[in-house]
């Protein structure tokens, strides 16, 4: 049995998107402000990912957000806002308001900011009672379908409130967009990047490489002279739960250009991050796993502790993972282990549960039972509780097993019981990775 040490470190921020400049030296000359509305996101009752998304997005555009604003459902703070935002930003964007309730306000404040009256669109109005067909309608439906006068309709392809677009005088847009993620996040990318894209009169390509094993400040330090250097493409790395995704962006009159201003620079940082970098092409960590499963033919099952399903569900997310995942199996407990996977007893008792040996010996028992090709393992220490000065909350141990030889590998983590678990997950799928890329 073989050990491998390994030591991680993240830090989770959001993106930065300004700073971005053409090739002649010029800064890009679109500027935006995100404004997320409803009175739940200041409540802290949600989270609000439409503007972690949106800013990453527009960034892969080209365009500068130089500030996120939320703001409750009130008309007179809505409208002063709105009027703030575009005294420094070339274009606004609001996310939330659109639905047809009393303080649903958005269509309003925009209305009466450009000076336009409501009007019933009855395109969307048609699309919405036609998505209730056979259903009792909610009340109020047509407010839903009611739109600044003379404004340009997006369509929502997954609720019933279209969005809108804004043009006013000095070149100033207004997007409006719905509140609810899976509403607004493919609005954005099927017909809000395509007008903003003519409206640029560039073509913007971003490509983003996803690094795991390095935490934020380390991939920054390895590629400081590019980032200081940058022009066009831009270079900007952000940190998640698990990864650091480095996003590059070039703009040109046309896609091959873009591309071949990507390209060396992609190619210059992979000889420099390497192994690290698991995906250039916006696949996944578990994609890439299944599929180097699928090209090498081989099967895998899971046996996971204190991870709890994690990896399990991370690789069922994937279509088609059936034909290469056998089974997954929770063994939480110490008889769990013993009984379930056929772990020797003693040999927890020997070592304890949180242990290189018993991973290996949970790795094995579970591809041999299941006949897989492949067996992988989880156990440690969550936290909050539970840890010793031996085995510290953070602690975990991966055993991998291929073909009957068995590594283990040693991660001490950091962060809350649910970061531990999805950094351990990650990693796990990671070490899976660099094996598998290692038979290629």
């Amino acid at each position: 049995m073989k050990e491998a040490n390994f030591s991680f470190f993240h830090r989770n921020i959001l993106p930065s998107a300004g700073g971005r400049a053409l090739p002649d030296g010029k800064e890009l000359n679109m500027t935006a402000e995100i404004l997320s509305v409803g009175t739940e996101l200041l409540l802290g009752n949600i989270v609000d990912t439409n503007a972690a998304f949106l800013s990453q997005e527009l960034a892969g555009l080209g365009v500068s957000v130089f500030r996120q604003t939320t703001v409750g459902d009130n008309h007179k703070r809505l409208f002063c806002a709105l009027s703030n935002a575009f005294e420094n930003a070339d274009m606004v964007v609001i996310s939330g308001g659109l639905g047809p309730t009393q303080d649903d306000i958005t269509k309003a404040v925009a209305a009466e900011y450009f000076g336009l009256e409501l009007v019933l669109h009855q395109e969307s109005l048609r699309r919405a009672k036609a998505r209730f067909a056979g259903r009792e309608r909610p009340e109020n439906i047509e407010r839903n379908a009611i739109i600044p006068e003379g404004s340009h309709v997006l369509q929502n392809d997954n609720g019933t409130a279209p969005g809108v677009v804004l043009e006013g005088k000095s070149a100033k847009t207004l997007i409006l967009l719905p509140g609810p993620p899976h509403e607004m996040m493919p609005m954005f990318t099927n017909y809000v990047i395509p007008f903003l894209r003519e409206k640029s009169g560039e073509v913007f390509i971003s490509r983003t490489l996803k690094i795991i094993g390095l935490g934020e400040s380390k991939v920054e330090s390895m590629l400081d002279d590019l980032i200081t250097a940058q022009t066009n493409p831009t270079i900007a790395p952000y940190a998640k739960v698990g990864d650091v995704h480095v996003r590059l962006t070039a703009s040109a009159e046309n896609e091959a250009a873009a591309e071949a201003l990507i390209n060396p620079l992609s190619a210059e940082i992979h000889s420099r991050l390497a192994p690290h970098i698991y995906s250039s092409d916006g696949s996944t960590l578990p994609e890439v796993v299944i599929k180097l499963l699928k090209t090498q033919n081989h099967t895998l099952a899971i046996a996971e502790s204190c991870t709890g399903g994690l990896i399990m569900s991370e690789l069922v997310s994937v279509p088609g993972c059936s034909s290469v995942i056998l089974e997954g199996l929770c063994t939480y407990s110490n008889e769990s282990k013993t009984v379930r996977l056929g772990v020797d007893a003693n040999l927890i008792r020997m070592y304890g549960a949180v242990s290189a040996e018993v991973a290996a010996a949970m790795a094995e028992n579970i591809a041999k039972t299941s006949g897989a090709t492949i067996g992988i393992s989880t156990t440690g220490v969550a936290g909050p509780d539970g840890g010793t000065p031996d085995k510290p909350v953070g602690l975990v141990y991966i055993g991998l097993c291929i073909n009957g030889k068995t590594e283990t590998a040693k991660l001490n983590l950091v962060g809350s019981r649910n970061t531990v678990r999805i950094r351990a997950s990650s990693q796990a799928l990671d070490i899976l990775r660099r094996q598998l890329e290692c038979f290629l």
